[in-house]
């Protein structure tokens, strides 16, 4: 077992080094697959958000005005460090989540890396694009908005804090960050790493609080831009403080995805596909496809295989490489999964597997099958978060579109089949902003990432999200002489 102190050198980093302030109200730290408390950190006082912002402020010239070759190699830099430190930090990772450690190994800080060294190799290359009016021409440029806040969910807090901060840095932006308080250890570390790669000090803040320093942040006129990670409810409240000011925003939210299976796929891939789709993370993914829709025709033998194999599920120490699931991240999401499973018990679902909290400290529920399903029963609607998949059936490919579409989210969905010619013609009919053909829940740095309708505005990743970071600034050039009525 690898043991790691996971108590921070302090509770904030701000303006190039660790700050605390007692003063702000203890946040514990809880190791979920024990439910003990291992640290404690402190809510941002007004005082270190007002350090964060101010230094954030004043860096952010400087920075914006660095040649982006520079830019890029600081990013890859910490890169390369968060690489010979991936352990170690996935043992973090691990201690603030409850994630296995044979997951936060190769998911978590590796993408976080992947982002920055995404990001950097990207950072010259912020263009404009130049056009012709007669003799006269105009440019544009794209130029950094300033300060930028990120706030992140607590399902993946090295990763989302990567994310968030690669593109806002590469294309000359300032950020404060705001981990999730039930998460708070391992943003602090990505800060650390950042000044130890040569980002100057302020540009990159991180700063401890709860849903009132997430309104600080939001509403300070200061703050040019704010990228959320997180729920519905909360994205909404966050947008439209946002919106009262014209700051701008990308929402990173909820869904209930559709997970489609026909009866011509490849078996073993397809229960790969749901178990990924729906137990990776303890099912805490935002683009989990709980939905799994199920042709009539696979159905029995895809149900006997997935049961088959999440039954072989090691659960157990998620220090230990050899556990593959782990617990849920809180107490309280714990208590939210446990009411939706009484829930769809009460209207008739069967439990085919799992469906109950293990006697273990912690916070554990084993991994749930649903099974005798109607599209209108509370698992098929609502977003769960947790390790419950529902499997439905349907006959054929027009039902399974209309169905798969009749959710007010639309963050990402999937399908898998032999018959590619069919995979594009569904695909391009289904309601979603992120989706997987023969696979599901990969997200390398270079693909946008993210949803339509409720699930979320704007795109995490890949080169559009520098344009998230950035606005257009236009310049008309005149060649002749100016003429004037009088």
């Amino acid at each position: 077992m690898t043991h790691i102190d996971p108590t921070p050198t302090a509770s904030h980093f701000v303006d190039g080094a660790y700050l605390e302030d007692t003063a702000g109200h203890p946040i514990p730290v809880v190791y979920p697959a024990t439910g003990k408390v291992i640290a404690t950190v402190h809510g941002a006082t007004p005082h270190v958000v007002e350090t964060a912002l101010a230094s954030a402020q004043r860096a952010q010239a400087d920075w914006a005005a660095t040649d982006p070759t520079e830019r890029g190699r600081v990013l890859r830099r910490a890169a390369d460090l968060i690489r010979a430190r991936n352990r170690d930090l996935s043992v973090l990772e691990t201690l603030d989540t409850g994630k296995p450690l044979q997951e936060t190994l190769v998911a978590d800080a590796t993408s976080g890396a992947d982002a920055l060294e995404y990001f950097g190799g990207l950072a010259v290359d912020t263009t404009g694009t130049s056009m012709q009016f007669g003799g006269d021409w105009a440019y544009t440029i794209r130029r950094p908005l300033g300060v930028c806040v990120g706030i992140g969910a607590w399902n993946y807090p090295t990763q989302i804090a990567c994310w968030k901060g690669a593109p806002a840095l590469a294309t000359g932006n300032a950020m404060v960050f705001k981990p999730s308080e039930t998460t708070p250890l391992c943003a602090l570390k990505v800060a650390e790493i950042l000044v130890e790669a040569g980002l100057p000090a302020g540009l990159f803040n991180v700063i401890q609080g709860q849903g009132d320093v997430g309104a600080a942040l939001t509403t300070d006129p200061r703050v040019a831009k704010v990228s959320l990670t997180g729920s519905v409810s909360t994205g909404r409240k966050v947008y439209a403080a946002a919106a009262a000011e014209m700051k701008q925003v990308t929402m990173e939210l909820g869904g209930k995805s559709p997970l489609i299976v026909f009866d011509d796929a490849d078996l073993d891939s397809a229960v790969s596909g749901a178990i990924n789709a729906n137990f990776y993370s303890s099912g805490q993914v935002c683009s989990n496809g709980t939905r799994v829709f199920v042709q009539s025709g696979l159905r029995d033998a895809f149900l006997a295989r997935l049961v088959e194999r999440v039954q072989a599920a090691t659960l157990g120490d998620p220090m230990d490489e050899t556990t593959d699931f782990g617990p849920m991240t809180t107490e309280a999401q714990m208590e939210i999964v446990l009411a939706h499973l009484d829930r769809a018990r009460a209207e008739g679902a069967t439990v085919l597997t799992g469906g109950e909290r293990l006697e273990r400290d912690g916070y554990w529920i084993a991994p749930t099958v649903l099974t005798d399903l109607t599209d209108d029963m509370a698992c098929v609607r609502e977003e769960i978060f947790g390790p419950v998949m529902s499997v439905l059936t349907f006959e054929d490919e027009a039902e399974v579109i209309a169905r798969a579409n009749e959710t007010v989210f639309g963050l990402s969905a999937g399908l898998f089949t032999a018959d590619i010619t069919r995979a594009h013609r569904v695909v391009a009919q289904l309601k979603a902003g992120t989706c997987w053909i023969n696979q599901y829940n990969l997200t390398p740095p270079g693909m946008p990432f993210g949803g339509s309708k409720q699930s979320g505005i704007g795109r995490e990743n890949a080169r559009v999200a520098m344009d998230h970071f950035t606005e257009v600034q236009t310049v008309y050039v005149g060649m002749s002489p100016v003429e004037a009525a009088y």
